[in-house]
């Protein structure tokens, strides 16, 4: 062989591999992360499934997780802004809860880092549950069912808020994303999209640079940015020299399963995801926004690009999420 054959080979298989690693990028991984001190077991899981869905864990005993985190509406609940406790309405739109386990921030603002500490927020909360820690933790208490089963789950402790915030974020961590056309196109079978959708990743790869944002298989950077959409939410809260100041950042959240979660970003104020596509990728809503992230600038998105994109997001939309969701409860 002589060495411009060599050299094409080489560079053959360099191109293989280059290719091999940029795919393995977008693979959804085969496990999550867990704590050390609260690893994955069945016993857990069953157990934070039945907090989740359980209302007793609300004030009102009229909402649980599951009000603002639907299975059947991707884990979200498709309004613009939560309903909590006696009809109050929430400031932000209800985010989903697909792929939260591989995020180190969590809640728009990222204002914590585990699912643990994010279980127990919205319990709290009075526009939400509405259900002080101090009184749910007693009440869980009375319910012999509820001993038995923590029991079973943490048998070197009690019924705690500690071991409330685990078991819940037990059960989220087994809400992952599941096998999509896109999936399936990434793993070789390159009819599995069309060939818009093909164009669209394209787009959004190059030309509409949407993966600054939204990258890697969960189709998120794990990071905070300020889209220009106008509204007064002061979003994530950063230091300096022990003042705090507003970014109106907000976490890029996951596109897994997209088309189930509208309406769209924190405000829920769109509804489409031509729009949201529109607004992402041709400079933000209000290109003269203060703290406008710079990564939020006019990519100049023809309408038929936009359907591209939004076409290739569509083959992110998961197989229906296999999960038995209790009607009975502890007693």
């Amino acid at each position: 062989m002589n060495i411009s054959k060599v050299l094409l080979v080489a560079l053959l298989s360099t191109t293989s591999l280059f290719a091999d690693f940029i795919a393995s990028d977008w693979l959804r991984p085969n496990s999550v992360p867990t704590p050390y001190d609260n690893e994955l077991t069945p016993k857990r899981v069953e157990l934070g499934k039945l907090l989740y869905f359980d209302k007793r864990l609300s004030k009102s005993n009229e909402i649980s997780c599951a009000t603002c985190h639907d299975p059947k509406l991707g884990w979200s609940d498709g309004l613009s802004k939560s309903i909590g406790h006696n009809g109050a309405t929430g400031p932000r739109n209800s985010p989903t809860i697909i792929n939260t386990a591989y995020q180190q921030h969590q809640f728009w603002d990222g204002r914590v880092k585990s699912l643990e500490e994010q279980a127990l927020g919205p319990i709290e909360t009075e526009v939400e549950m509405n259900m002080p820690l101090k009184e749910l933790i007693p009440k869980l208490k009375k319910i012999d069912g509820y001993l038995k089963l923590f029991k079973e789950a943490y048998p070197k402790s009690e019924i705690t808020k500690e071991t409330l915030a685990k078991a819940i974020a037990s059960f989220e961590r087994t809400v992952v994303s599941t096998e999509s056309a896109f999936d399936r196109y990434i793993k070789g079978d390159k009819n599995a999209i069309s060939k818009d959708a093909r164009d669209g990743f394209e787009l959004f790869k190059n030309k509409g640079r949407c993966t600054d944002c939204h990258s890697g298989f969960n189709f998120t950077d794990g990071s905070f940015h300020n889209l220009g959409l106008g509204d007064e939410d002061k979003g994530r809260i950063k230091t300096r020299k022990g003042v705090e100041i507003p970014t109106g950042e907000m976490k890029t959240p996951t596109l897994r399963d997209i088309t189930k979660t509208w309406p769209y970003f924190h405000d829920g104020s769109v509804k489409t995801l031509h729009e949201a596509v529109a607004i992402c990728g041709n400079g933000g809503r209000f290109t003269n926004a203060k703290n406008l992230s710079l990564l939020i600038i006019d990519r100049d998105l023809n309408i038929d690009e936009i359907e591209k994109i939004v076409a290739f997001l569509r083959t992110l939309e998961g197989e229906e999420f296999n999960i038995h969701i209790p009607t009975k409860f502890p007693e």
